[in-house]
């Protein structure tokens, strides 16, 4: 359904996204997972028409989004992070207005007007002024606004940015309930949204692909490092213990924070290295420091998001 090749977007100088390869099949429902400023929306807006590649190429049905972009934006349905939409019109009145930019008939209009305000739960505010609406209602406005044209594919970038909690629950409802009728495309930033949404992630960081998998695969990716957590109360300094840990064969990373008097050390360990459970209780008991908790993480969806992201930092 969407094919990304070697994608390339430059502003002056500055690469946001660096030769990116992405295919997408039929009905499947991708989450692109990164921090801001990864590169995710610039990608969205060259696969949507929106932008021009700097190299390579994004394609929807086999169209081209820079020399057939009208073909393309027939087949997509685009809901910005920025919602456009317009305040002093009534929900029934933008989307009857929206109908009229996609070229539906008047009496397809009605048909489709209706139909997207029964599926985005908008009944009862469908003569209510956009304007007054919540947020999360205007979301739905732009979601409903985005199907009108019964478009194979869906683009959501950040959808639920701003919204409360329970906005968030209904939204996410909401986008399960279209996953059986469309290709989507879900952008975010906030790890629980992709993994609770989406069959197949990709995680986006320094204008590149560094993950992609299902969420199944994913774990199973960030299980590959072993990671434990060890709280401690050193009576004096807590120096000596550090060193200690770090001198452990088969240690690659610690991490330190003080929380209530105690010292926590979050361990990584290297893929084929051992179970160090037992090394690191050796050096709790011949520290002789009082110690509260010491156990081995499986693999997380959110260690492997920070793992790929610290590394960008320490880039």
């Amino acid at each position: 359904m969407i094919e990304i090749e070697h994608l390339t977007k430059c502003y002056g100088s500055f690469r946001a996204v660096g030769d990116v390869s992405l295919s997408i099949p039929n009905g499947q429902v991708l989450g692109l997972l990164g921090p801001n400023g990864a590169g995710k929306t610039t990608i969205i807006r060259v696969m949507t028409g929106y932008l021009p590649p700097t190299r390579g190429k994004a394609s929807v049905e086999g169209f081209d989004s820079v020399t057939q972009s009208h073909e393309v934006r027939r087949r997509l349905g685009y809901l910005p992070e920025a919602n456009p939409l317009y305040g002093e019109m009534r929900v029934v009145e933008y989307l009857g207005f929206r109908g009229r930019i996609f070229g539906l008939a008047r009496a397809q209009r009605k048909t489709a007007v209706d139909r997207v305000v029964e599926r985005c739960w908008l009944k009862e505010m469908r003569k209510r002024q956009i304007g007054r609406l919540s947020k999360g209602y205007k979301q739905r406005v732009g979601l409903a606004a985005a199907m009108l044209h019964q478009p194979p594919v869906l683009v959501l970038d950040e959808p639920t940015s701003g919204l409360d909690p329970i906005q968030i629950r209904e939204t996410r409802h909401l986008i399960r309930e279209l996953a059986g009728d469309h290709t989507m495309v879900l952008s975010s930033h906030i790890l629980p949204e992709v993994e609770v949404t989406c069959d197949r992630i990709v995680i986006i960081a320094r204008g590149g692909i560094r993950a992609d998998g299902t969420v199944d695969q994913l774990k199973q990716k960030a299980g590959d490092s072993q990671h434990y957590v060890l709280e401690v109360k050193p009576e004096s300094g807590n120096g000596s213990m550090r060193d200690a840990i770090r001198n452990i064969s088969g240690v690659s990373r610690v991490d330190e924070t003080t929380i209530d008097g105690w010292t926590r050390y979050e361990i990584t360990g290297d893929a084929t290295s051992r179970d160090l459970r037992e090394p690191l209780g050796r050096v709790v008991s011949e520290s002789r420091v009082p110690c509260r908790e010491l156990h081995r993480e499986s693999g997380s969806l959110e260690q492997l998001f920070v793992r790929i992201t610290s590394e960008g930092d320490a880039s």
